[in-house]
């Protein structure tokens, strides 16, 4: 994004809060993360420490959808959570209300590159609803400029990045289950796997 050194970011949904951290490693970014699993929030602080970054970044857990930034930021980010928001919509909204002058926006949101046909295949896909994501990637490049945004880069998964990224989960999931046997969102995390497994 051609951010300079010290431009502050603030990132809802920020997961295990990778792209905070490695940015102010890089490109000396600073910033907020905010999350509601204490899992990520704390994996996120792990990660600042491993990197040398603490100083430059903090994580909150709680709500991102409400969450707005103390003081104006130069960069907001929600990457494949716009449900934060009910959609990408008010996700531009409430990211707008943390956002100062010169600003810009980095939004990841998946689409679907035909209607699904039934349900099934929504649920197969990881969505919840057929009408949970914009049919066509000029639909959903068409929704910023209707927000009054204009698009000045983009980055496309392809069938290959995107299985790798969906994959790359499994591991973190079952080292989590194995660390945490008795936790309450042990069956449906274990639910999130795609297969059975008996051991490591």
């Amino acid at each position: 994004m051609r951010l300079p050194p010290g431009t502050r970011v603030l990132d809802l949904a920020c997961g295990s809060g990778e792209m905070l951290c490695t940015w102010a490693r890089d490109h000396g970014l600073a910033g907020t993360g905010v999350d509601i699993s204490s899992v990520f929030i704390g994996s996120a602080r792990e990660r600042a420490r491993e990197l040398g970054v603490e100083d430059m970044v903090s994580f909150v857990h709680g709500e991102a959808s409400g969450y707005v930034a103390r003081e104006p930021v130069g960069a907001a980010a929600c990457v494949g959570a716009t449900w934060i928001g009910g959609g990408v919509a008010g996700t531009v909204e409430l990211l707008r209300r943390s956002l100062g002058p010169g600003w810009i926006m980095l939004i990841g949101e998946p689409y679907w590159r035909k209607e699904p046909p039934d349900q099934a295949t929504v649920s197969g896909s990881s969505g919840i609803a057929q009408d949970e994501w914009m049919v066509g990637l000029g639909k959903l490049l068409g929704s910023f400029g209707e927000l009054g945004l204009d698009v000045v880069e983009m980055v496309l998964a392809d069938g290959d990045s995107w299985d790798r990224y969906e994959a790359a989960k499994w591991l973190s999931i079952r080292r989590w289950l194995d660390a945490n046997p008795g936790d309450e969102l042990y069956g449906e995390m274990r639910a999130a796997l795609p297969g059975r497994f008996t051991g490591r």
